[in-house]
């Protein structure tokens, strides 16, 4: 088969076993470092990945995306009575997935083992079913919030530090919210019934607890539901922005009343996700030099070739090859290395990310600690993320044959072979 001479050459020196000792040692384990360096790349940028669709799924789904309220008074807005219209609006906007109607308000949760401070949210289960706290039920419904009055849902966490189950009776306290009474002011209180108990995974377990609207209008004594707020779901959490902006640019008229304020999930959660993000790419930035240094392993690796080869150059040089046909036989040959190794790290990467848990079990590695009830590593391998690693760390090994093969073009043949 046809070959262009250089290229012909280049592979030649890179299957030579006439080198010696120390050049091919260093050859090795240039291409060694660039395998183990892509390995790693791929592995854990797919583990970091994986955690952060894990915050995703876990606190963005039960953290509203957008928060839609009325801006008017305490006196005017006891109510959201223009909710249903503006619910129907709302999803016809683009990147809504689902709209639903609640309330909150700061409680103590009270058993007779312990007293917790949490957020009160007044639903109305039927719209809520199918998110992911109706997803996640250990034991009751959140059917069971408007099967019979002052039922209250709660996470598992919660009930483990309250020391309650099922049927078991809780008190919710109001401490901003109080009544006149014989014995003076006090914050306003009702015994609730656990009806329903839920595992999501993360630390809304604990912080959370779930009534039927119209119970929590009657304890912040307020007229019919309750309801003061509406949360919108979207097809992705990082849409919210755009969903605000085209909400507040919107024609004010369309909207059954006249002023909404909006509320991302940015303000309560955005620093979390942000400190993911900045060590997601701190990993990268890291794993990226491991790769980089690999990679210019290749220049002195090619280096002590091209001194070794100096005759050999100018044998060639006096035949008529170009200093281009020099330049493209050293970066062939440096490119072999490299693509040696890219490619058998690319597959021990892929190979290693999509078997991660089975590897570790095998081993018996308990990477998250003994605090964490499920051991199994988030993984989520991104197609696009193996192709940038490979087309990275092929141009590093690019880039680290130039210098080596333009000095070895720039050889005398009358010099070197003066002493042949």
């Amino acid at each position: 088969m046809f070959q262009p001479v250089s290229l012909f050459i280049g592979l030649r020196y890179s299957r030579s076993k006439s080198r010696t000792g120390f050049i091919s040692f260093i050859t090795f384990f240039s291409t060694v470092g660039i395998l183990l360096g892509v390995a790693s790349l791929i592995t854990v940028v797919s583990v970091m990945n994986g955690f952060e669709g894990d915050l995703k799924k876990r606190i963005l789904g039960i953290v509203p995306h957008v928060i839609v309220s009325q801006e008017l008074s305490n006196e005017k807005a006891e109510n959201f009575k223009a909710w249903p219209s503006l619910r129907e609006q709302l999803l016809q906007q683009k990147h809504v997935k689902q709209v639903t109607p609640f309330l909150s308000s700061e409680a103590l949760i009270q058993s007779s083992k312990n007293l917790q401070g949490v957020l009160l949210q007044g639903i109305i289960p039927e719209f809520e079913q199918g998110n992911i706290i109706d997803q996640n039920m250990l034991s009751g419904s959140l059917n069971s919030l408007s099967e019979h009055a002052y039922n209250v849902v709660i996470g598992r966490s919660l009930a483990n530090k309250l020391k309650v189950s099922l049927q078991d009776t809780v008190r919710l306290v109001l401490p901003n919210k109080t009544i006149f009474t014989p014995m003076g002011r006090i914050p306003v209180q009702r015994t609730f019934i656990v009806s329903g108990i839920f595992d999501v995974g993360s630390q809304v377990d604990d912080a959370m607890v779930y009534i039927h609207s119209k119970y929590g209008a009657k304890l912040l004594r307020r007229k019919g539901d309750g309801i003061d707020q509406l949360r919108l779901y979207l097809d992705d959490a990082f849409n919210a922005k755009i969903v605000v902006s085209a909400l507040t640019i919107a024609n004010p008229k369309k909207l059954p009343i006249e002023r909404l304020t909006f509320t991302t999930w940015n303000d309560s959660q955005g620093a979390l996700f942000s400190a993911v993000n900045m060590e997601k790419k701190m990993m990268w930035l890291m794993l990226s030099l491991i790769v980089a240094v690999a990679a210019f392993n290749i220049v002195s690796a090619l280096v002590m070739v091209v001194v070794e080869k100096q005759g050999e150059i100018g044998i060639l040089q006096t035949l008529g090859l170009s200093r281009i046909g020099i330049v493209k036989i050293f970066i062939t040959q440096g490119m072999v290395n490299g693509l040696w190794g890219v490619t058998l790290g690319g597959a021990f990467g892929v190979l290693i990310a999509l078997n991660l848990n089975e590897i570790l079990a095998v081993f018996g590695l308990n990477i998250l600690g003994g605090g964490y009830a499920v051991q199994a590593l988030p993984v989520q391998l991104e197609p696009i993320n193996v192709v940038v690693i490979v087309c990275a760390a092929l141009a590093m090994s690019f880039i680290a044959t130039l210098y080596p093969a333009f000095q070895a073009s720039k050889t005398q043949p009358a010099e070197v072979l003066r002493n042949e």
